[in-house]
């Protein structure tokens, strides 16, 4: 695959990814004991992640701030990791900050790619390698500007929406 677009960063170099791992059934549970448990796109509501299971067994573990990625069988839903320490199965990825870059700016960066993602991700069972994402070239530019890009996507998308809603 290629991304590469004129200038930036490739991925690898300013953020980290974290592949997931999955737990057997003995391993988890329903009833919130532990810490949480996020399985794949099914955990995915719109662009918040349901907690519906817990492991007291966790080795592999998202933090507050990370994006999450599914990756596997239904690729390309995103979410932001706000409510703490989880662990991820195997069908999520977590991009982790490594500087104090924008993770909403790297979100709408991921968003421009993920068509192109989706689409080299043509097996029987879809998924996308860490390469795919490691080896993404982004532009990054100033922190200020990169607020001021997140900025003015929030606003258009909320002019947008009441655009929508008044036409409905």
């Amino acid at each position: 695959m290629n991304y590469q677009t004129d200038g930036g960063v490739r991925l690898k170099e300013l953020w980290e990814l974290i592949s997931g791992r999955d737990l057997s059934p003995s391993e988890y549970n329903a009833d919130g004991v532990g810490v949480p448990y996020i399985t794949g796109a099914s955990n995915f509501v719109g662009s918040k992640v349901e907690l519906v299971r817990w492991t007291t067994s966790p080795q592999v573990i998202t933090e507050i701030g990370d994006l999450l990625l599914t990756c596997k069988g239904t690729i390309g839903e995103m979410a932001f990791n706000d409510f703490g320490s989880a662990h991820i199965a195997r069908q999520i990825m977590a991009i982790r900050n490594k500087f104090t870059l924008n993770t909403e700016y790297l979100a709408l960066c991921m968003g421009f790619y993920i068509n192109a993602i989706k689409n080299a991700a043509k097996e029987l069972i879809p998924g996308i390698s860490r390469e795919d994402i490691l080896n993404l070239i982004l532009p990054v530019p100033a922190l200020n500007y990169q607020a001021k890009v997140v900025e003015r996507v929030v606003e258009v998308t909320n002019i947008l929406s009441s655009l929508e809603k008044s036409l409905s």
